[in-house]
């Protein structure tokens, strides 16, 4: 009778620093220097590229928790001098469509047909382009997410930016050409 090989047992660790709702989770693991046994012969090893020499570290996961904290805490006392101001928290919390419009305002800043009180237009096509890319990068990480309110705002969004981006390339590739001297005689 051939004899049976155990499979080798191995464990499974949710090794995510944050929940879903994007908190500091308390049980996560640190991550241990302890070798894996390579018990499948023919697995196919990926090799994750390794971070440019100069960018630091990640914070530890204490440093993250403190980081988190703080931020929470100075966010409770923002909240706190905007409700003794007579305006409601509520106001500063960031929707998916708030943060979309935002997106969309700096994109229509950039295009120079916004601009902000008291100042004057600035055109940054560069910027513009990667804003309005930057839009169509999330409708596409979100197909199949959002609500029917949230997907339309996203696409007329950028129907309304790529709109007003061909305009103005195509007024600054043809600007319009200034009058010439009067050929017609006065009588």
């Amino acid at each position: 009778m051939p004899e049976h090989k155990k499979d080798p047992e191995f464990k499974v660790s949710d090794r995510r620093l944050f929940t879903a709702d994007g908190e500091l989770r308390t049980d996560a693991v640190e991550e241990t220097s302890e070798p894996v046994p390579q018990t499948i012969a023919a697995a196919q090893v990926v090799v994750p590229e390794a971070p440019a020499p100069d960018v630091p570290p990640p914070p530890t996961a204490s440093e993250q928790q403190a980081q988190h904290d703080a931020y929470k805490q100075s966010s409770r006392d923002l909240d706190a001098r905007v409700e003794l101001s007579g305006h409601s928290a509520k106001e500063l919390e960031v929707s998916f469509e708030r943060f979309m419009a935002s997106l969309y305002m700096t994109a229509m800043m950039q295009l120079g047909l916004m601009v902000e009180q008291g100042g004057s237009p600035h055109v940054d096509l560069i910027g513009a382009r990667q804003t309005i890319d930057t839009l169509s990068m999330i409708a596409e990480k979100t197909k199949g997410n959002l609500t029917s309110k949230e997907q339309g705002f996203l696409q007329n969004c950028l129907y309304e930016l790529r709109m007003a981006y061909v305009e103005v390339t195509n007024a600054l590739a043809h600007p319009p050409e200034a009058p010439g001297p009067s050929t017609g005689t006065n009588g």
